[in-house]
């Protein structure tokens, strides 16, 4: 399943230093999907935030979850894929903890609806120590004429 998601994030607008998937563990194509990512602690964000007690800043935890639904919606055989897909909106986000290097965290995103360009997903991130995040995203682009 491993080349599925490097195929779905080619369709991200996202380069390679940032993404937050490393590996796809179940995708149900169009619906939901969950992934994880290993806090590595070569991450350039890790050296400001914070020095001598690295951890993912939040917003991140969230981007990830906003990418993971960027797959789920990118493989949906029921709909066209989208250009210049990007997270356009966030509610409800609530950061309870941290991820730190060496820290495998699993992502989940399932979509609650889309219409047009639109798309609604709602996530959580897991870690070590349990849920770290969760959020409603909204993410964007341009429909195929």
């Amino acid at each position: 399943m491993n080349l599925d998601l490097q195929a779905a994030l080619k369709s991200l607008p996202h380069g390679p230093s940032f993404r937050f998937l490393d590996e796809l563990l179940s995708l149900d194509p169009g619906v939901e999907a969950v992934a994880s990512y290993r806090v590595r602690g070569d991450e350039a964000f890790l050296e400001g935030h914070f020095p001598g007690n690295p951890m993912m800043p939040g917003v991140i935890l969230i981007e990830a979850i906003a990418q993971l639904g960027g797959v789920v919606i990118q493989t949906d055989p029921r709909n066209l894929q989208m250009s210049d897909l990007r997270l356009t909106g966030i509610r409800g986000a609530k950061i309870l903890g941290a991820a730190v290097p060496g820290n495998l965290i699993e992502i989940r995103a399932k979509v609650e609806g889309r219409l047009g360009g639109l798309a609604q997903v709602v996530g959580e991130v897991h870690g070590p120590e349990g849920v770290l995040a969760t959020a409603k995203v909204t993410l964007s682009g341009t429909l195929p004429d």
